[in-house]
């Protein structure tokens, strides 16, 4: 029998979208990237990017301190029988780059109806636009954005309803929260996975169960800090790795 928390099962809040109007200011801290490890049966290293050959993707997974601090706080909450599944962390300019480009392409093939606009709108609510200006620097090259999913202590990848970046109303983290009869496991599954990073600090991406932030821009709009730690980090590539980095 799995004992559970009770709080770790609670509903997912009402995800509200955060307000563009304001930009909080970066004092970048210099915290460092740090490679992350897998630990047996706890935490699971899969940088799906690299397997999937996006160019430019690395072959490890890199996240600030602080970040990584925190999925190990998250992991102390979490019932033993589960693992988290780590996909990505830090993204190089290049890699967000890539990313942006092959979403755009797939939304245009998926979607020949629609206006550039359009499709450019909706790659947006799934890829940020590759940027490392300071008032719309993308989440994952900061260094303070995770990519995961809820495993078993053995690796596999549990239910949580879709799969990793599938473009569908079903990705939307409180999707089954307001269709619970659709899939009971995937709802139980999501709401784990939320409460145990939440409870550390993180914040979710409304569109995306998978993706949650600490320490970035967009943390900051929907927790209102007007101070954020984390800026725009680019990296020397070397081999598919990270050679060196640099704040800016």
């Amino acid at each position: 029998m799995i004992f559970i928390q009770d709080f770790l099962l609670s509903p997912i809040k009402d995800l509200k979208f955060p307000s563009q109007k304001w930009t909080p200011q970066i004092l970048e801290v210099q915290e460092p990237l740090i490679k992350v490890q897998q630990v047996p049966n706890r935490l699971y290293i899969r940088p799906i990017y690299y397997e999937l050959n996006i160019p430019s993707s690395i072959q490890s997974i890199y996240l600030r301190k602080g970040v990584y601090l925190r999925i190990k706080k998250a992991l102390e909450i979490l019932p033993r029988q589960y693992s988290f599944i780590l996909f990505d962390g830090f993204r190089p300019f290049q890699v967000q780059q890539s990313l942006f480009n092959l979403f755009l392409e797939k939304t245009k093939m998926q979607h020949p109806e629609l206006t550039e606009e359009e499709i450019f709108q909706i790659t947006l609510k799934y890829v940020a636009y590759p940027s490392i200006e300071p008032t719309r620097t993308s989440p994952h090259i900061t260094g303070g954005a995770i990519d995961l999913t809820l495993g078993d202590a053995n690796g596999n990848e549990l239910d949580l309803g879709t799969k990793f970046d599938e473009m569908n109303e079903k990705s939307a983290t409180r999707y089954f929260e307001d269709h619970p009869e659709e899939n009971v496991a995937a709802l139980q599954n999501r709401r784990i996975l939320y409460n145990s990073l939440i409870h550390v600090g993180f914040t979710n991406y409304a569109d995306e169960w998978w993706h949650y932030d600490f320490g970035n821009i967009s943390w900051a709009r929907r927790v209102n800090e007007q101070v954020v730690p984390y800026g725009p980090v680019l990296a020397e590539l070397e081999n598919n790795d990270v050679k060196e980095f640099q704040f800016i």
